[in-house]
């Protein structure tokens, strides 16, 4: 590649602009610069504020879902104000807009949701009534599920954010993701990690996706030095599931593909939004048929679940 990047002509990289956005775009420019021997200035971190990063007053099925994470980011790469763009793949909606690609992972992080309590303990010896705080359908639905006497009220914001609504009382404990944990470097403040037999985490928890122009050659070429094989067949099993599935942010949805030789199997959750039913399964078959795998979990749960299923109460 002759065209790399220098610090006179930065490969602009962009990014939400909570912590945890930015350290996930500091990682990716750290994978770039060393797979080119690059220095760091060759690089430019542009920070753009999404609608979902704006309003947090409102729960997210209200002002439109997963792309409000993506949509001014992606407007700003479309326009080529920047080169590629640093998701959470937990936020990215199944379809991308006509002119870019999603064919780049980072290797996965931990895929387990964590407890946060200021008094430790574990989500199975809460007491009745106890408030938990989140905003999440998934884990609202899941939680009202498995223990129905508790009581969960709404809570979005970063990571600092819903940490400082704990402190101030608006509930006794939440959920984060174990990986923006482990990646902002606050692991120690776990109460204890779900494991997924527990409570199956969302679909693509855990990964980091990269996004560009479909025709831009030179960001292909550079994505590809660090594209983690691996989690990529396994998000293409995931996103086959959540995609037939219609799922978005408004659908309480869970899904987990995991490898072993050449083997990927899938675990897939849907449930009420009120949390009164579940229906869940599983399948296993050849890497190279994860699509298949997702889109046959997905049929099988719908027709088990049957018409209505996700239907506000």
């Amino acid at each position: 590649m002759t065209d790399l990047p220098n610090p006179s002509s930065p490969f602009r990289i962009g990014t939400r602009g909570s912590p945890l956005a930015l350290a996930q775009a500091h990682e990716t420019r750290a994978r770039l610069s060393a797979a080119f021997d690059l220095v760091e200035e060759a690089f430019e971190i542009v920070v753009i504020k999404t609608t979902g990063d704006r309003v947090l007053d409102r729960p997210l099925k209200e002002i439109g879902g997963k792309g409000l994470f993506t949509r001014e980011i992606e407007d700003a790469m479309l326009k080529g104000e920047i080169d590629i763009a640093v998701h959470s793949m937990k936020d990215m909606p199944v379809e991308q807009p006509g002119g870019l690609l999603l064919d780049c992972y980072l290797p996965r992080e931990d895929v387990r949701d964590a407890f946060i309590s200021p008094s430790g303990g574990t989500l199975a010896g809460l007491d009745a009534g106890t408030k938990v705080g989140t905003s999440s359908l998934r884990r609202k639905a899941q939680l009202l599920n498995r223990r129905p006497d508790l009581e969960v009220v709404e809570f979005r914001g970063n990571v600092q954010t819903r940490l400082k609504k704990l402190e101030d009382g608006v509930a006794a404990c939440t959920f984060l993701a174990m990986a923006g944990l482990n990646r902002l470097g606050m692991s120690d403040i776990v109460s204890s990690a779900i494991e997924p037999e527990e409570m199956l985490p969302a679909v693509a928890q855990g990964a980091i996706g990269i996004e560009r122009r479909a025709d831009d050659m030179r960001a292909a070429a550079m994505l590809e030095a660090i594209h983690h094989t691996p989690t990529g067949q396994r998000l293409a099993a995931e996103r086959a599931f959540l995609a037939a599935l219609d799922g978005s942010c408004e659908t309480p949805i869970a899904g987990l593909a995991e490898l072993n030789g050449g083997q990927l199997r899938l675990r897939g959750e849907i449930l009420r939004t009120d949390g009164s039913e579940a229906v869940s399964d599983e399948c296993s078959g050849a890497i190279e048929d994860a699509d298949a795998l997702g889109r046959d979990l997905a049929a099988g749960l719908l027709n088990r679940a049957g018409e209505g299923f996700f239907d506000w109460r």
